[in-house]
């Protein structure tokens, strides 16, 4: 098995801006761990940033403070900077590209948002035929309310868990993640 830790999303946004992550507690702490941990075990890091494609946009501008990585994350090694447009990490992107290039047959998922964008390259990455390891605690989500219902960022981080682990991906800490390297 030859693992590519892909950090996506981890901005300024999630902590200073429109969308602050809520749960779990500590997520910011066990990305920063597993960075370390990747890098100390050899393992390629790709860093993803996004940006929506309106340059006006209230979130994720490009350029704005905002859209910025956070600045733990920044200032951390990485292997590859992959900046995207949509929720999945491979779409209109040289992810599968840079995969392909440290011969990766396994992604570590840790980041933002665990219900979009994590939840999107995990499925995007199984599609591809590569087995995906979602870390239960270095990735997060917040309470949401829209015109379909609301949902606690508990009740969304454990749904989507859920839901990854029946199919697509295993679930497992970062503890248990670093551990096997």
């Amino acid at each position: 098995m030859t693992r590519a830790l892909l950090v996506i999303d981890v901005q300024r946004e999630y902590f200073d801006g429109a969308l602050p992550i809520s749960y779990p507690v500590g997520h910011l702490n066990q990305v920063l761990a597993v960075m370390d941990a990747a890098r100390r075990a050899g393992v390629p890091t790709a860093v993803i940033r996004h940006h929506q494609p309106d340059p006006e946009s209230p979130i994720f501008r490009r350029g704005s403070e905002m859209w910025e990585l956070h600045p733990e994350v920044a200032s951390r090694p990485h292997d590859c900077l992959i900046d995207k447009q949509l929720p999945g990490s491979f779409t209109g992107t040289g992810l599968e590209a840079w995969l392909k290039s440290v011969a990766a047959d396994t992604v570590t998922i840790a980041g933002y948002m665990t219900h979009i964008c994590c939840d999107t390259t995990a499925r995007q990455a199984m599609h591809r035929g590569l087995k995906v390891e979602f870390l239960n605690d270095a990735t997060g989500t917040l309470d949401v309310e829209n015109s379909a219902g609301s949902v606690t960022a508990q009740q969304m981080h454990t749904a989507i868990l859920t839901a990854q682990q029946m199919f697509i991906s295993e679930v497992l800490g970062s503890n248990e993640w670093t551990s096997r390297l």
